[in-house]
């Protein structure tokens, strides 16, 4: 099967028939909602692929990956998890457009027909929270720019501005100058087979400069470039190449890569822990059994590391394999306190597991 429309999306679709066509009898089930020793399952979102903490530490943000393209006028917006409440809420949201956030060739508000995927959070020169978010929907692939503000004990969005992209964007970092950079895992591939993803270049990460527009990070061509933070100067960043099972990391201001590291899962999103470590979380693999003959899916199956982001060092935090199946399509993992909360590009929860390092270190 080749795939040439609007990328990301129907990667995605993809992923979610593989899964449905894989042979129900042999598959266990996901464990259901609610608590499970030391691990917690939150059901009620809808396919959170990427989350941020609020500015004041009380909820997550998760973005809500669905319709994918399927059709349909409105996507999955954006919602608030209370951890200490456990629920699920949308985030309101106002429009103010701003000439300082954002292209001028923005064409407006995209209300109701955001369908987010990646997201960022970062405090502007001026003070105010930023938070950008990749969309594919609304008839177009763009960059979205909220201001996150507080509201009556909560947290509500004022949408800014945006950035039309050239590409399907898959994750975004904000940058000290109000600009990003953002990965495009499939702008140079022509079109995607799931099956075989990995087996060449497809994508770079491109840098928009807020005035002088979007650029390509020259040095970042690789295998499905995936999730991307950056440090808080916006010195170095990083960036999750997915198919070739690497972090990287770049010095933007020399313009080279100047670390990487290997992790045993397909790394999808990156998330700033303590001390300039970083988390990085994803799925054992698309097709087939985990380990194989096991009879659990890859997808059901998935990784955490932590990363050294000096030393450029991975050390394994958990492992699905010691679990019954918890949650399908992993695609971030996030430290709030004492636990790690986990979401997914497909599926209806956000899973809290413990946070305990190990001891062995991978180079």
């Amino acid at each position: 099967m080749r795939l040439t429309v609007r990328p990301i999306l129907l990667l995605a679709i993809a992923l979610t028939d593989v899964v449905a066509q894989q042979p129900e009898a042999t598959a266990p089930p996901l464990v259901g909602c609610g608590i499970h020793g030391e691990i917690e399952v939150f059901c009620g979102a809808r396919q959170p692929e990427d989350l941020e903490r609020t500015p004041d530490g009380k909820f997550l943000i998760a973005t809500q990956y669905i319709n994918q393209g399927r059709g349909g006028a409105t996507g999955g917006g954006m919602i608030l998890f209370d951890p200490g409440r456990k629920t699920f809420s949308r985030m309101s949201e106002t429009i103010q457009a701003d000439k300082s956030w954002g292209d001028s060739a923005c064409p407006g508000a995209i209300g109701e027909a955001l369908v987010s995927h990646g997201s960022s959070l970062a405090k502007r020169r001026d003070g105010k929270w930023a938070l950008y978010v990749v969309n594919h929907g609304g008839g177009r692939q763009s960059i979205e720019m909220f201001e996150l503000k507080p509201s009556a004990g909560s947290w509500a969005l004022v949408w800014r501005g945006c950035e039309v992209a050239r590409h399907d964007y898959n994750d975004v970092a904000i940058l000290p100058d109000g600009g990003f950079v953002g990965t495009y895992p499939t702008a140079i591939s022509n079109g995607i087979d799931p099956a075989t993803i990995g087996a060449s270049v497809t994508g770079y990460v491109a840098r928009w400069v807020p005035g002088k527009g979007e650029s390509e990070v020259q040095g970042t061509r690789m295998r499905f470039p995936n999730g991307v933070v950056v440090s808080a100067d916006g010195r170095y960043m990083y960036v999750n190449e997915f198919a070739a099972r690497a972090v990287h990391k770049f010095d933007l201001k020399e313009g080279s890569e100047v670390g990487q590291v290997a992790v045993d899962f397909l790394p999808d999103n990156l998330t700033w822990s303590d001390h300039d470590r970083l988390l990085v979380a994803g799925v054992k693999g698309a097709r087939g059994d985990c380990p194989q003959g096991s009879g659990r899916r890859c997808i059901d199956g998935f990784g955490v590391a932590e990363i050294d982001s000096t030393k450029m060092q991975a050390v394994p935090i958990f492992d699905s394999s010691s679990t019954d199946p918890l949650i399908s399509g992993v695609s971030v993992a996030l430290k709030v306190d004492d636990s790690i909360y986990l979401g997914a590009f497909l599926g209806d929860r956000i899973v809290r597991i413990p946070y305990k390092t190990r001891a062995v270190i991978r180079h």
